[in-house]
């Protein structure tokens, strides 16, 4: 890292020079003013900001001057500006997912993502959009959805790739041998070259004055090479290298445009930001498919899917829309994922080798399931009977796409460090020699001690693979070994060796091996028409540096971790991997200072899967920010950077790992939606520990911990506490003196709360020589604030005729179990690991027979099932965690069984509708469908799940003044419109701080499930 910025400039402009001069030198300063003063965009120059644009989905790390994040894009005009006027490189950058390490860069960073993307001007009938470069391609299909339309280039980051990124690299997509690459679908494009003249950039025919004569001075380059152009430019669909000279001379199986014309945006496409800032980009858009049909092809082994696939092809008279390969690494991976596991499962007969997904489209499904047939046939045909598997069902086939969509990251979740590294993993060959060419470089990966995870686009000769190697030991030497293999494998087959992600840090050195000396000279004299100065993107594609130089990279061999005492048990992650088995070493022999909390932590690649908004959980509070800060790709590289001293002496402590977590609601949404299985919200309590350690805890945190501690006694004051919601002074001094928002209601103590009586439920020892027996773990929540709650579930558990026993430590002190979520939540190990003691303790002789621990809280009984684990307390916590259950989870597992008949014939029926919101532990954990399936038992009711991220409230995090207009910002995202959009609706939310938010933000009454299940139980039932 360069030396360390001080605080983000934002606005201030007066004094923003000395600072940032004072740190690094005076350019940077004067930048840094310039840009605070002449535009509105926020100016982003601490060591933290430009660390986490210093990486992007690639193995490279370059640290930039600066990041700018324009409002508007006369902002980005003045920064072209301001950049030309004192000689500093601009890095123009989308989502950040490049995997060649086209968006990193020593110049200033600008980032269009968060403000600049509106869709401009829309044209359904004329079938195009006018749309800006930060836009995200499944936003953009959002709003076209009804009309109809769709913009067809569907990379498999969809949810995070910007149109400015995709055309930067000249995009392609699943479903290229259908709709073709970004190329083939823009028009149009209206940009800035470096002398900050706005060009609009289209048909040649039509240009006029400067793009004119810089049409013409193209066009008699490619004439003068044309027998060069001929001769060396690969002859393959998926061609991504250098410029696009060939729009003079078409080399393409599918030409540019439809009728032949050239087009000069043509050039800008696939130029990764050198040549010109893009404004707006046209875009030529696609009737939406109404029906698809998919039939997932099982393979005995990868050879004969590769072979397969050229006569695959050939099938579906223009309806076959993608051909798309899942390997069996892949498969395995997913089946470890748990979002991923039931989808692979319904896909796949046996262990298949390989699988194929072949899809069809058109307008009606019929015509598409005859194709289908025939697939069947052509499989029997080729001596594989019974080895397709139909989706006819569109949710199905969606959610194996998705797990298609995910396979780059899948492959990326091996632990250790041994990783697949992206460099040669788009050759694009010819469809008849994909087979040889596979099985080929499969030996080059042996001869070298590593193997490939092959997948995607069989459809067109464009496999991705990935080599597993160590970048911190040799695996730039074998990098460039494997390549210069791999690249006279793709001599030998006639392919390109840039097939879809583009050159970039990675392969901007092989475009003269691909396209000669002459052609590569051409591209020079374009780069020189239209940046002359060299300030765009330098070094890419023009005068590139060699892909191995280990300067450039995340891990180079200066890379060191801060020795780091973990209070939590990461050693899981801390292990080797043989990047020829992926097998690994056993856990804390991987020789991580951190103990593993470095290895977990370097887990994200920078995919930017957490930048997705569509349903899921995770990041809720990007979501609200759009900052990368604010992103778990974003605290993931903060805490990296910390905790390798990139950020300063403090480690982990570094108040910009503070500043990074403040608004991490340790929703554990990527826990489960990471592929890489970052968890944030455990790495969000080891820094807790360690920065309370080394700052001390404020009386806020104290209270929040110790709750479980001291609510019997504090029961006892309930309407004394109580005065605190009804006393707007009391509010206003409690927010001044602990921080607890004014303007938020606390949760009402109760005087006769659920502890305070026996419920004559079962003993120890009655339960443990039960026939029906159940342990149910009531938490402080539903135990002092909402005990009707743990009221209506020992009339539930009794009506369905189980024995209950009420949870309580074994040996009694007054107070009650409790499973350290508070101590967790405010990075007090040691005492919520007394806590779990306690648990484990009194729980432990239940589980040791199997008998269900169920709980009503998610966020404390699922602490059962997590951090518990990570607790060092062995196989006893692993036993209570098998058998911890919510109190849904049990029912629907006791549904399955046949044993809740007695339960069903009790139900009065319910007319009115049902909202669900899940808790976003009960999302990680894939606990909100037995949640609908229970309410489903009540005679009448349909549950409708919102689709909803985290609702805000987190536990305290929706109660502090420093956050409650963030927590109102996430509950405004969807949950709370939802639920006044349904004003009848009685709405079910599980979480105790779900229901608060519901109730302060949209004045409804939210339930529990399990109190929406004792209110409908017959009178009789109810008393019981």
């Amino acid at each position: 890292m360069n030396a360390p910025l001080p605080l983000t400039v934002a606005r201030e402009a007066a004094g923003a020079y000395d600072r940032v001069a004072a740190a690094t030198n005076e350019v940077a300063g004067r930048l840094a003013e310039r840009l605070a003063r002449e535009t509105r965009g926020e100016v982003l120059f601490t060591p933290a900001d430009r660390g986490r644009y210093a990486t992007d989905a690639s193995i490279y790390q370059q640290v930039p001057i600066g990041v700018f994040v324009p409002r508007t894009s006369d902002d980005v005009k003045l920064a072209l500006d301001i950049c030309r006027d004192l000689q500093v490189p601009i890095v123009p950058r989308g989502g950040g997912t490049s995997q060649c390490g086209q968006t990193v860069g020593a110049g200033l960073v600008i980032d269009h993502t968060k403000h600049v993307r509106n869709v401009l001007e829309l044209d359904p009938e004329g079938r195009t959009a006018v749309v800006e470069p930060g836009i995200v391609l499944d936003h953009l299909n959002a709003q076209l959805k009804a009309h109809g339309l769709w913009y067809p280039v569907d990379v498999s980051t969809s949810a995070q790739a910007t149109l400015g990124g995709m055309a930067g690299n000249n995009s392609c997509g699943s479903r290229s041998i259908a709709w073709g690459n970004m190329v083939h679908n823009v028009r149009g494009i209206e940009a800035w070259t470096a002398d900050g003249a706005l060009h609009r950039f289209g048909r040649f025919d039509e240009a006029t004055g400067w793009v004119r004569g810089m049409g013409e001075q193209v066009q008699a380059l490619a004439a003068t090479l044309a027998p060069e152009i001929d001769a060396r430019w690969p002859k393959v669909l998926r061609r991504v290298a250098g410029y696009n000279l060939d729009v003079f001379r078409n080399q393409n199986p599918k030409p540019y445009t439809a009728d032949g014309s050239v087009n000069l945006a043509h050039l800008l496409v696939g130029s990764e930001g050198t040549l010109a800032l893009t404004r707006s980009l046209t875009l030529q858009l696609s009737p939406l498919p109404k029906a698809k049909v998919l039939g997932v092809v099982n393979f005995p082994t990868f050879y004969k899917a590769m072979d397969t696939a050229q006569h695959i092809v050939k099938l579906g008279e223009g309806t076959l829309t993608a051909v798309e390969l899942v390997d069996r690494t892949m498969i395995e991976l997913s089946l470890q994922n748990p979002a991923f596991a039931p989808v692979v499962r319904s896909a796949v007969i046996g262990r298949p080798d390989a699988v194929l997904l072949v899809e069809f489209s058109g307008p009606e499904k019929g015509p598409l399931m005859r194709h289908l047939d025939r697939l069947v046939e052509l499989m029997g045909d080729l001596g594989l009977p019974g080895s397709v598997v139909r989706l006819e069902d569109d949710a199905a086939q969606k959610n194996l796409w998705e797990v298609r969509k995910a396979g780059l990251n899948i492959m990326m979740s091996l632990k250790g460090d041994g990783k697949p590294v992206s460099f040669i993993e788009d050759c694009a060959v010819p469809l008849e020699h994909l087979a040889e060419y596979t099985d080929a470089l499969t030996r080059v990966f042996r001869r070298h001690g590593s193997r490939g995870t092959w997948y995607a686009h069989a459809s067109v000769g464009t496999l991705h693979v990935r080599p597993i190697l160590d970048m911190r030991r040799d695996g730039a030497q074998k990098m460039r070994a494997i390549a210069e293999e791999a690249s006279a494998l793709v001599r030998e087959y006639r392919g390109a060796y840039s097939g879809e992600h583009g050159d970039g840090l990675c392969r901007g050195e092989w475009i003269q091996w691909q396209f000669g000396p002459r052609i590569t000279e051409a591209f020079g004299r374009i780069k020189q028409l239209f940046d002359p100065g060299q300030l765009l993107s330098p070094r890419r594609m023009i005068d590139p540096p060699r892909m191995d130089d280990t300067r450039l990279m995340r891990f180079p061999p200066s890379y060191r971790v801060i020795p780091l005492q973990p209070a939590l048990d990461w050693q899981s992650w801390n292990v080797q991997n043989d990047p020829a088995t992926e097998k690994t070493t056993r856990p804390g022999t991987g020789g991580d200072p951190a103990q593993g909390y470095a290895k977990a932590v370097e887990m994200c690649n920078n995919n930017g899967h957490c930048r997705k908004f569509d349903a899921g959980t995770m990041c809720p509070s990007y979501r609200v920010t759009r900052d990368e800060q604010h992103l778990t790709r974003g605290r993931a590289n903060t805490l990296r950077l910390a905790l390798s001293g990139q950020l300063g002496p403090d480690g982990i402590a570094s108040p910009a790992v503070k500043d990074a977590l403040d608004l991490c609601v340790s929703c554990k949404g990527c826990k489960r939606d990471c592929p890489t299985g970052v968890d944030m919200a455990k790495m969000k309590v080891e820094f807790l520990h360690h920065w309370h350690a080394k700052h001390g805890r404020s009386l806020k945190d104290r209270l929040i911990a110790g709750l479980p501690d001291y609510a019997r006694t504090a029961a006892r004051f309930a309407p004394l506490l109580n005065l605190r919601n009804r006393i707007p002074l009391l509010a206003t001094l409690g927010e001044k003196l602990l921080g607890f928002s004014a303007r938020r209601s606390l949760p009402e103590w109760q005087s006769d709360h659920f502890f305070a009586r026996p419920h004559g439920t079962a003993t120890r020892e009655e339960t443990l020589a039960a026939e029906r027996p159940v342990v149910l773990f009531v938490d402080t929540f539903n135990g002092y604030f909402e005990s009707a709650n743990a009221q209506a579930a020992l009339q539930v558990l009794r009506a369905a005729g189980y024995t209950v026993h009420v949870a309580a430590k074994a040996q009694d002190d007054g107070k009650h179990l409790c499973c350290g979520r508070t101590y967790l939540a405010t990075g007090q190990v040691e005492e919520a690991r007394a806590k779990a003691r306690e648990v484990v303790e009194a729980l432990g002789p239940f589980a040791d027979k199997g008998i269900a621990i169920v709980g009503l809280e998610p966020s404390c009984l699922l602490t059962l099932r997590d951090e518990h684990l990570s607790l060092g307390l062995g196989k006893p916590a692993e036993t209570i965690a098998a058998n911890a259950l919510l109190l849904e989870e049990f029912l629907a597992r006791e549904l399955a069984a046949g044993r809740l008949d007695g339960l069903k014939d009790r139900l009065r029926p319910v007319d009115k509708p049902i909202l669900v919101h899940g808790h976003c532990h009960q999302k990680a954990f894939d606990a909100v469908s037995p949640v609908l399936q229970l309410l489903a038992l009540i005679p009448g009711a349909k549950p409708q799940l919102v689709e909803s991220s985290c609702c805000g409230m987190a536990g305290a995090f929706g109660y502090e003044a420093s956050h409650h207009d963030v927590s109102m910002q996430m509950a405004e995202l969807s949950l709370l419109p939802a639920v006044r959009q349904s004003p009848d609706a009685i709405v079910v939310a599980d979480g105790t701080s779900c229901r608060h938010q519901i109730h302060d933000g949209a004045d409804r009454e939210a339930v529990h499930a399990v109190a929406l299940l004792a209110r409908q139980l017959r009178a009789s039932e109810a008393k019981a």
